[in-house]
């Protein structure tokens, strides 16, 4: 297996629209689908592919944020669109795309956080990740609102208390 870490700006429009399929079929199952939000939050930040006899099998993203864990605003590496094809999972490859992006996070942010999928939620508490058991809150338009109850989780850089109340900034589709 082949990793590869690179801008948006660097994925090619062929590699632009290899990656969209794999995240659609990999979230072709969710009650939700990978929609055009869920797309849109997963751009602009730094991609990790991965890649077995040269076909595209997994993904992530790191794109940055900025949550407030209490009184703090924290420049967040934000981690989207953890996806493994489905003829590929249970090889690993989940484990290194995360170490790679554990990798970015410890090395350009304060934080990292995402929001688990029941089924993801294994694999961030395996790699040591902290459940977010404090209140979620978002920073909306209308000021801020209670947050849904999104599994979040972080990789604290440095030292936060889950049991604090977790600011989101705001964006179309879902919040966390």
């Amino acid at each position: 297996m082949e990793l590869r870490t690179l801008p948006t700006a660097d994925l090619t429009p062929a590699e632009r629209q290899e990656l969209r399929a794999l995240l659609d079929g990999a979230f072709a199952d969710d009650d939700e689908h990978f929609s055009d939000e869920d797309w849109g939050h997963a751009l602009g930040g730094l991609h990790v592919l991965a890649r077995r006899d040269g076909e595209l099998v997994g993904h992530a993203a790191v794109v940055g944020r900025q949550l407030i864990a209490g009184e703090r605003t924290l420049r967040t590496g934000y981690v989207e669109a953890v996806a493994v094809a489905a003829h590929a999972r249970r090889q690993g490859i989940a484990g290194a795309l995360m170490a790679e992006v554990e990798r970015l996070v410890r090395g350009g942010f304060e934080l990292g956080a995402l929001a688990a999928s029941e089924d993801g939620a294994a694999l961030y508490d395996a790699r040591g990740w902290t459940r977010w058991t404090g209140p979620l809150r978002c920073l909306t338009p209308d000021g801020v609102v209670d947050g849904d109850d999104s599994w979040v989780y972080v990789l604290p850089v440095e030292p936060v208390d889950p049991t604090e109340v977790l600011v989101c900034d705001w964006r179309r589709g879902s919040l966390w």
